[in-house]
């Protein structure tokens, strides 16, 4: 295996560092987001209480995507995917102390770090890929673009099933010790092997660039927001806890289906490419139509689901199904917009334009975490739904305005 690895052209090798950096980080952070959610319910959190775990977790998601693009082009995507890989190890080793320690404020300072961490990781993962796909071949980058993403939806399902297993066999302590374990060998790694150019800027940018002039990657970013706010505002605390308080699913069992629906998201994910093109038959790449036919799409597939929750009309399958039609439509959507900020983004300082980008992304999980304890709590399952049609509404509107036919560049 070893020897195929160096046999690989040097573009490819740090590809592949780029995507198993990725790929063990995200198992992690699947895992952890899980035992948070069913460690801290079982022990009597509200649904409310819960979602505030993962406020700062949020928040500072919005303010590392902002930063983390400058910093990123400024001391190359190398040292800001280490950092985020150190960062989480930290974070992992904070939580495992002994419960009595575990208070409402020291959680969330530990997922601050934990949202600190894997946005940096993410957001340096993604920008790299524009570095190391050559200029003007964007069906690759489309499909590298496609794969990496994809991958890493799927194994953060994969993290949502292995949470609640090391839950029940490790406890809560237990896990994190060993994520914080593994995670600290890919580190290392990373410091090993990961080249140390990697998305350097070669005119260094100011502190002011981090907003972007692209009209294009405004808009993009705006329908990213609520595009994930549409998602979270049910999927985050709302379901995990309507399972199992209204179906009495146990925790083994909201676990696996969650992870099986993420693991069904990262595939389609990954084979978005061969949805949506290019194909044998057209090199053409999807453009802002391909964004706004998919989101008018997902838009009428949630409404059908909030329909048939608010009538009750065979609950259970309605939520189950509905849910797994809901995770293709949107992976495709999601897959789209990922490859869109890329091929948008400019050449030098590619971190930036990704950066902020994904700024507007952890917004949207931001408000859609936030409303999808509030309104859960306060209202149940369909008022979420009906909020989630609402942002994949104006995440239609704005598409609308998107380019069109692969028009857009960085100085639009």
């Amino acid at each position: 295996m070893f020897a195929k690895f160096k046999g690989l052209d040097k573009q490819m090798q740090q590809y592949l560092l780029v995507t198993f950096n990725y790929w063990n980080f995200t198992l992690t952070d699947g895992a952890l987001r899980m035992l948070v959610v069913l460690h801290f319910h079982q022990l009597g959190y509200s649904p409310l209480a819960i979602a505030s775990l993962f406020l700062f977790y949020e928040i500072f998601g919005v303010i590392t995507n902002l930063i983390g693009g400058y910093l990123g082009a400024r001391l190359g995507l190398n040292r800001t995917m280490n950092v985020g890989l150190g960062m989480q190890v930290f974070a992992l080793l904070m939580l495992a102390v002994p419960s009595a320690w575990l208070s409402v404020p020291y959680v969330m300072a530990a997922q601050a770090l934990s949202g600190i961490a894997k946005d940096l990781n993410k957001m340096s993962a993604k920008s790299s890929i524009k570095m190391l796909v050559p200029a003007g071949q964007t069906g690759t980058l489309y499909k590298w673009v496609a794969i990496l993403t994809g991958s890493k939806n799927a194994l953060k399902g994969v993290g949502f099933f292995l949470g609640g297993v090391l839950l029940v066999t490790l406890g809560f302590q237990g896990a994190m010790v060993v994520m914080a374990s593994v995670l600290a060998w890919v580190l290392l790694l990373s410091l090993m092997k990961l080249g140390s150019d990697l998305g350097k800027a070669k005119n260094k940018p100011k502190f002011s660039e981090i907003f972007s002039k692209s009209p294009s990657i405004n808009l993009l970013s705006a329908a990213r927001m609520f595009l994930f706010g549409a998602r979270d505002v049910w999927f985050v605390i709302a379901v995990p806890i309507y399972l199992g308080v209204t179906f009495g699913w146990s925790h083994a069992a909201v676990g696996s289906f969650m992870a099986a629906w993420v693991i069904a998201y990262g595939f389609v994910q990954g084979i978005a490419p061969r949805i949506t093109g290019p194909n044998k038959r057209s090199d053409k790449v999807p453009d802002g139509r391909s964004a706004l036919l998919w989101a008018g799409l997902l838009a009428l597939v949630t409404a059908a689901v909030a329909v048939g929750i608010q009538l009750q009309w065979q609950p259970q399958f309605t939520i189950v199904f509905g849910l797994m039609v809901f995770g293709a439509v949107f992976a495709v959507n999601s897959s789209l917009h990922s490859f869109l900020i890329v091929h948008y983004a400019g050449e030098d300082g590619v971190s930036l334009d990704v950066g902020f980008y994904y700024m507007a992304n952890a917004m949207g999980r931001l408000i859609g975490t936030v409303l999808s304890g509030l309104v859960f709590q306060l209202a149940g399952l369909a008022a979420c739904l009906w909020i989630s049609v609402a942002f994949l509404a104006l995440t239609t509107l704005i598409s609308l305005w998107l380019p069109r036919d692969g028009a857009a560049t960085a100085d639009v």
